[in-house]
């Protein structure tokens, strides 16, 4: 959509990014990696920028995840209309002025309503919850950011199903009322993994303790993480 052209094809893309953590040497950490026009006259048109530049940072110890619930807040910073929310670029300051006004108002991080009155996400962030018929439901992806995280989560719910600790798994509209009387909610993404939600504004979400689906769900994803399939987890030739 940003019309920026790749440097190299996906699979030398793919080779450089893993050799770059390889030669960074951490081992409990994130890489973070993004395409830049790269550098030229400071325009609004790209047409002055002539090399496309291909960016990389691996960033020590970022992978520690805390179980302890959190509190949110409404946001009341306009979210990204669909066609900017669905794109992952660096457009972040509707991001960061959410993130700001939580953190002012003693929360970890604020949600966004669409257009339409329904949860659609946070400010870096999916979110998720159980209903009172035992559902795992999220916000349907089609105004936000389809998360890596949050769309293997929902593959990973299949385990609590077949277990019987989930009656189903849904993505769908959420109403602001049925998202604050839901039974568990939880911030689903890289930076958090899985984190239970144990207020929202003035309401307290289920028995306000950090639920069991939740908590379920991020030992499953760390899991993932440590263990997984070769088609989610990439060996890096240290």
């Amino acid at each position: 959509m940003a019309k920026i052209r790749l440097p190299y094809d996906r699979e030398s893309i793919r080779r450089i990014l893993i050799q770059t953590v390889s030669v960074s040497k951490c081992r409990n950490g994130s890489l973070r990696y993004w395409l830049s026009v790269g550098p030229g006259d400071f325009q609004l048109s790209p047409s002055g920028c002539h090399q496309t530049a291909l960016y990389a940072v691996v960033i020590q110890g970022e992978s520690s995840f805390n179980q302890k619930g959190v509190k949110v807040v409404t946001s009341s910073i306009p979210m990204k209309p669909p066609q900017f929310a669905t794109v992952k670029s660096v457009n972040y300051l509707p991001n960061v002025l959410s993130k700001m006004e939580a953190e002012e108002n003693g929360a970890f991080a604020a949600i966004w309503l669409d257009s339409d009155g329904f949860i659609a996400e946070g400010p870096n962030m999916n979110v998720g919850f159980v209903t009172k018929e035992r559902e795992l439901v999220m916000p349907c992806f089609d105004k936000i950011l389809s998360g890596c995280t949050a769309k293997r989560v929902l593959a990973l719910a299949e385990v609590l199903v077949r277990e019987g600790k989930l009656q189903g798994i849904k993505v769908r509209n959420v109403s602001l009322d049925e998202g604050k009387r839901s039974e568990e909610m939880m911030l689903i993404g890289s930076g958090v993994l899985v984190c239970p939600v144990l207020q929202w504004d003035e309401q307290i979400i289920g028995d306000g303790k950090e639920g069991p689906v939740a908590l379920a769900l991020l030992n499953l994803i760390v899991e993932d993480m440590q263990s997984g399939p070769p088609t989610v987890r990439v060996l890096v030739p240290y």
